[in-house]
């Protein structure tokens, strides 16, 4: 799978990945990886936070919704935006999560994830951030 980085001009620019299932997050990150874009990852909302916090310029969080820490990918996104107000957020779930939509604060995907379908995603997260 090969793509075009829309963001391959912007130096030190990065898409983070977080999700508790390893195999899901290594994939993800390596789909993405192969298309160009520049991918950190996480498996929990601590280490996520510290890459947030890092001088990193992340342009977009992929948060999987339901982790088993206390703190799902919905309050994840939030203390995303606090920390930095202008990032582009994508959802991933493999759950149907009754009212999602309007608690979202971007898109939100469908586990599994279709490589394809999130390489869409991501650069119209990109485009909507710019």
């Amino acid at each position: 799978m090969t793509g075009v980085n829309p963001n391959s001009s912007v130096p030190n620019t990065h898409l983070l990945v977080v999700d508790d299932d390893e195999v899901f997050r290594e994939a993800t990150a390596g789909v993405l990886r192969s298309a160009g874009y520049d991918v950190l990852v996480a498996p929990d909302y601590r280490l996520a936070l510290d890459v947030l916090e890092s001088d990193k310029s992340i342009a977009l969080l992929l948060v999987d919704i339901v982790m088993p820490d206390r703190v799902n990918g919905l309050a994840l996104a939030r203390m995303a935006r606090l920390r930095r107000p202008g990032i582009g957020i994508i959802y991933i779930s493999g759950y149907d999560i009754p009212g999602l939509q309007t608690e979202a604060l971007g898109p939100i995907i469908r586990k599994p994830v279709d490589d394809d379908r999130l390489l869409e995603a991501v650069a119209g997260a990109l485009r909507m951030n710019k």
